[in-house]
């Protein structure tokens, strides 16, 4: 069900010409261990100012808002939460045009369900994106994900994890280098 849902909204995003990657429990799927996860979030490489053409989206696609003011709602948290009624599948649609983003974005690889590309977020990207949000689920995420993929850019991550924990004043590199360490 997942998957047919985005090989719709793929391609819808894609037409639309707004930048986008999967993140969360279903980028968790393709290079961790598999677990439950009940919706699809998708960062979007577009802020706020394109929320009419991401209700453009929504609208074509079918999805039901989960908010009743939805622009109230997309400015002060800056998702976009909808659901498709058929499948009960909820999608939040994630704001977002940082630096950071934007590289991601760009290191986004294509997934091919069928003929249907969709685009991912890297695996370096989805373990930054885990530990910047550090929940207990999040964290044994990045630990299967790190044991089932040893060949990741460790770099890459301590970089943006060194640039957030300036920008936020946390310890998110320590944490990480914990980790990383628990994992020998």
């Amino acid at each position: 069900m997942f998957q047919e849902l985005l090989k719709k909204i793929g391609p819808c995003l894609d037409k639309h010409h707004i930048p986008y990657m999967v993140i969360g429990g279903q980028a968790v799927l393709l290079y961790g261990e598999p677990r439950l996860t009940k919706d699809i979030d998708i960062t979007l490489g577009v802020g706020v100012d394109h929320l009419e053409e991401m209700k453009a989206v929504a609208d074509r696609l079918k999805l039901k808002y989960l908010t009743d003011k939805v622009d109230d709602f997309v400015k002060e948290t800056m998702v976009l939460p909808v659901i498709e009624e058929k499948s009960g599948i909820r999608v939040d649609f994630i704001f977002s045009f940082s630096p950071y983003e934007k590289q991601a974005l760009k290191r986004a690889r294509d997934v091919f369900f069928g003929k249907t590309p969709i685009k991912y977020a890297s695996l370096e990207d989805l373990v930054i994106h885990k530990i910047i949000a550090g929940r207990p689920r999040d964290i044994e995420d990045v630990e299967s994900i790190l044991l089932k993929n040893p060949e990741y850019d460790s770099r890459y991550i301590e970089k943006w994890l060194a640039e957030f924990d300036a920008a936020l004043e946390k310890k998110l590199g320590e944490a990480f280098s914990d980790l990383q360490r628990g994992l020998k």
